[in-house]
């Protein structure tokens, strides 16, 4: 079956990954290739389009792209550092792109298990290769467990409560399809229906607990600083509050420098040395949001928030 895939921020990202026709570029997390397909028609023919994706259906399907400049890999966008080495880009990349979160195709295909909307199996592995799928973490996990992730992945105020309802219902029922869970959670959090459903939340946190999501942002931010060239682009597309907030800290600590005691007798050259010796990257740029006629057309635009910065265009020692 297919499954289409609207990119979001299209155009926004494209201009702020400032596209050299010779240049190089990765998109670590591949989809379905919207913006890939974006970046090779602005590119000439000495540019290259490297990607990335943990899952095989999306590289499979950039694996139908017969173009000479592209090649793609099967790999975690956290081992983003070590596929660069292998490919000889490290320290090359000119524009290098993240969309993270789940994609349209994932989330509309009931048989991945993300949506609480079409019935499937309690799965929810961006790489269907993986081990551990969310049937595990739900009828697995302790009350301990499964209260820590709804509250720190999920944001649920009734973390607790949804815990201790799943440990006792599984007992003599444990959960295998999202729709079951998704009744379920609709009935034990309180409060009337809203706009959101009250499983939004719970679902959430176990896609991001099943798959590692924000060590994986974690460790791909530290590898882009290393593989980007010197101004090198960083475009990071987030959807939720916790990995906007990541990718907002993580350019902020490594473009400011480090915070001085008030009352020093520094002057303004000397603080600005000290930063520019510690930054990895330029002051980042205004972060983008999706304007009304994309939200029109695309609801799921509603939450993106694309941040970039630039990498600095000198190399520190060590850096």
């Amino acid at each position: 079956m297919l499954f289409t895939h609207v990119p979001v921020l299209y155009e926004e990202t494209l201009q702020a990954l400032a596209i050299e026709p010779s240049g190089i570029y990765l998109d670590a997390t591949f989809g379905r290739g919207g913006h890939s397909r974006g970046i090779l028609e602005r590119l000439g023919k000495e540019g290259r389009l490297f990607a990335l994706d943990r899952d095989p259906a999306a590289v499979a399907a950039g694996k139908a792209i017969n173009d000479p400049r592209f090649t793609i890999a099967h790999a975690c966008f956290s081992f983003l550092k070590e596929q660069c080495e292998s490919w000889g880009i490290a320290g090359r990349v000119n524009g290098l792109l993240m969309d993270i979160g789940v994609s349209s195709p994932q989330l509309d295909d009931a048989e991945r298990g993300f949506s609480f909307t079409r019935d499937g199996p309690l799965d929810m592995r961006m790489d269907t290769e993986a081990e551990k799928d969310a049937a595990t973490v739900v009828n697995t996990y302790s009350v301990e467990d499964l209260t820590r992730i709804f509250k720190l992945y999920g944001e649920e105020r009734f973390a607790l409560k949804a815990a201790r309802a799943i440990v006792k219902r599984r007992e003599s029922a444990p959960f295998t399809r999202t729709l079951d869970l998704a009744a379920f959670l609709n009935e034990v959090i309180p409060g009337k229906p809203g706009p959101r459903h009250k499983a939004t939340r719970i679902f959430q946190a176990l896609r991001i607990e099943v798959n590692g999501e924000l060590d994986e942002l974690q460790q791909a931010l530290k590898a882009a600083s290393e593989v980007l060239a010197p101004q090198g682009r960083l475009c990071v597309i987030t959807f939720h509050s916790l990995e906007d907030r990541m990718v907002k800290n993580y350019f902020r600590e490594f473009s400011e420098g480090p915070a001085l005691p008030r009352g020093l007798p520094v002057s303004e050259e000397e603080v600005e040395r000290l930063r520019l010796l510690h930054a990895l990257f330029d002051r980042p740029l205004k972060p983008v949001r999706a304007g009304e006629e994309e939200l029109e057309r695309n609801v799921r635009a509603r939450s993106a928030t694309l941040r970039t910065a630039i990498r600095v265009n000198y190399q520190r020692e060590g850096a």
